[in-house]
């Protein structure tokens, strides 16, 4: 019996832990709203964090978009002409990435280079007392550090996710056209007549936007409720990659069930 109840015990523990951090996760979410729609507006730290977080993201981006795309490309068609059905591979890629495979392998490159990075110069910045310090001039460390960060995140998470999906359309083109063959007139028409605005491209930008506030919102708490040693730098940075990452799978497939459902 005492094993039992040491185990129960444990999973109650270990539960009030988790609701707590939900919790402070939820005012921290708060606070960066609030510090987002007072002024003073601090658009050049917007546009610094815009730089660093989405621009600096663009070579992983279009890279690993068209090698996607490449890689679809080629199975799609390889699996597609079994069938007699190669003339559907526009619509296969268009739809494969358009609905899933861009928003969430795009967020999930952008957690382990952006995030990462993000969750690591803010809890360097704990260990290194400069929130403090922020503190003591009575400077909000949220209005100045985060929300920038967060905001940008936010922003950047869509377009990069966009160039994700064009590129890898890109990649399957190149293979399936000139590689495999296919006429490009009828890949573009299977994928123009296969995607619809209001349901597909619509679903993939609101999927970005979430992804988007999910980054930004883990990687800027992980960071900033970081222990302040070396330590703390480290759980922070892999603790940012491995949450935001599972989160995003799990948010993915709500998203989709919910959006399907209202369509």
């Amino acid at each position: 019996m005492s094993g039992v109840a040491g185990a129960v015990r444990e999973l109650g523990y270990r539960s009030l832990v988790v609701v707590a951090q939900l919790g402070s996760l939820l005012v921290f979410a708060g606070a960066i709203v609030r510090a987002f729609a007072a002024p003073p507006y601090r658009l050049r730290r917007w546009a610094e964090e815009i730089f660093n977080l989405g621009v600096l993201s663009l070579v992983i981006i279009c890279v690993s978009g068209l090698a996607v795309g490449m890689v679809l490309g080629l199975q799609g068609y390889n699996t597609l002409v079994r069938f007699g059905a190669e003339s559907s591979l526009g619509a296969v890629v268009g739809l494969s990435l358009i609905r899933e495979l861009g928003p969430v392998l795009s967020a999930l490159l952008v957690t382990g280079r952006a995030g990462s990075a993000t969750a690591a110069e803010i809890a360097s910045m704990v260990t290194t007392e400069q929130i403090d310090g922020l503190r003591m001039m009575s400077v909000d460390p949220i209005e100045i550090v985060v929300m920038p960060k967060a905001s940008a995140m936010l922003f950047v998470m869509p377009v990069l996710s966009t160039l994700f999906i064009l590129f890898g359309i890109g990649g399957a083109y190149v293979i399936g056209v000139h590689l495999m063959g296919l006429d490009a007139g009828i890949f573009l028409s299977s994928l123009t007549s296969a995607v619809r605005f209001s349901d597909d491209v619509v679903g993939s930008l609101v999927k970005g936007l979430i992804f988007g506030a999910l980054i930004g919102l883990i990687a800027t708490f992980r960071g900033y409720h970081a222990r302040p040693t070396s330590a703390g730098v480290s759980s922070a940075t892999t603790s940012t990659v491995v949450i935001t990452s599972v989160a995003i799978l799990i948010t993915d497939y709500f998203v989709t069930a919910l959006w399907g459902f209202q369509i």
